[in-house]
Parts: structure tokens; C-alpha cells; sequence
């Protein structure tokens, strides 16, 4: 009987890691189909900016405004902030909760950093008369930038709210699932911030 009673545990105990292998195999997959309609948003975007990218009606243009040192130290920040989620991504894998959380901390305020930067660069054009109203290239250009910066904002709270579900819940299949989708998210990013700088800034700045 007690036998018996061991193998129906053991039969509940691997339908239930089955059904939880599943969800997670399901859950990814709707995390890849987001991430690639993603693609598609920016890919609309770059192609916008890429038609009306020398429509400057006359105004200020491009090529007095951009500062490639300032940009370039944008782009090390978010760089340096894919590193340190792949730090907190080993610090969850080896579910050390202290060192996933300090990694974590430090992307963030990377992720801060650059939107610091960001938004002083918006109000520093916009002071020198470069708005989304000024120009078909300045309408892209916020547009396509601003809407990286909003992904990166997203990316900012949904890690906040990890952190409220890890303090919680701990390192249970949820929310490894969850930091490794924020994860591809960041990196995406990345990515993303990667064409801007090559294909925006630094042919606006030629």
C-alpha cells in the first residue's frame, strides 16, 4: 500500500513539472511573438526616419546639434547595464538573492542614468529650437528615440515590480521565468539602441 501510495506521489510529482515546463514553454513563446511585433514597431519607425530623414525645411539640422561624445557615453551606459543584468541573471541561477538584487540595483540605476541623458539631450535641442514641430526629421527622430526611451522607462518599472515579487515569493519558477523575459527585454533594447546610434546618430552627425 505504501508503495503503492509513493508511486501515485511520484506520478502527481512529475505531471505537475510537466504542466509548470508547459506554462513556461507557453509563456516564452507569447514573450517571443511581443518581441518580435516589437521588431516590427521599430522597424516602422526606422523606416519612417529614413524617408523624411532629410526633410529639414531650412531650421537647424542634425549635424549642429548631435555630440557624439555624449552619445557615446549613453551607449556605454546602457551597454554596461546588458552586463550587469547577465550578472543578476547568474545570481538568480545560482539563487543567491543578494547578489541577483545588487546586480539588479546596478542596472537600474544605469538604466536611470541614461535616461537621464536622454532627456537632457531633448530639452537641450528643444532650447536650440530643434522640436518635433521644428521638422519632418525632428518629428522622426522623437519619435523613433523617445519611443526606445519609453521601452527603457517599462523596462525600469517592470524590474521594480521583480523586485516586490521576489521580496514575496522568492526564487520560485514564476518569477525566474518573469526576470528572464525582462531580461530578453533589456538586451532587445540594447540591440535596438545599437541601430539608433549607427543609422542616427552617426550619419546625422556627418
Amino acid at each position: 500500500m505504501t508503495a503503492l501510495t509513493n508511486d501515485h506521489d511520484l506520478h502527481d510529482h512529475d505531471d505537475h513539472h510537466h504542466h509548470e515546463a508547459e506554462a513556461a514553454d507557453r509563456y516564452m513563446f507569447g514573450f517571443w511573438l511581443y518581441i518580435i511585433s516589437d521588431c516590427l514597431l521599430f522597424a516602422t519607425l526606422f523606416a519612417t526616419y529614413a524617408v523624411m530623414g532629410q526633410n529639414f525645411n531650412n531650421e537647424i539640422t542634425p549635424y549642429e546639434l548631435f555630440d557624439l561624445g555624449f552619445v557615446a557615453v549613453e551607449t556605454a551606459l546602457l551597454l554596461l547595464s546588458s552586463f550587469t543584468f547577465g550578472m543578476a541573471m547568474l545570481g538568480a541561477n545560482a539563487e543567491n538573492m543578494a547578489k541577483m538584487k545588487f546586480w539588479l540595483i546596478v542596472t537600474a540605476l544605469l538604466g536611470l542614468s541614461f535616461l537621464g541623458m536622454e532627456i537632457y539631450e531633448f530639452v537641450h535641442f528643444s532650447h536650440e529650437g530643434a522640436t518635433p514641430q521644428t521638422s519632418g526629421y525632428w518629428t522622426s527622430f522623437y519619435s523613433l528615440v523617445a519611443t526606445h526611451g519609453l521601452h527603457v522607462t517599462a523596462g525600469l518599472i517592470w524590474m521594480f515590480f521583480l523586485f516586490i515579487h521576489f521580496n514575496r515569493d522568492g526564487f520560485t519558477n514564476a518569477n525566474k521565468i518573469r526576470l528572464a523575459c525582462l531580461s530578453l527585454f533589456w538586451h532587445f533594447l540594447d540591440i535596438i539602441w545599437i541601430c539608433v546610434f549607427s543609422f542616427v546618430y552617426l550619419r546625422g552627425a556627418m
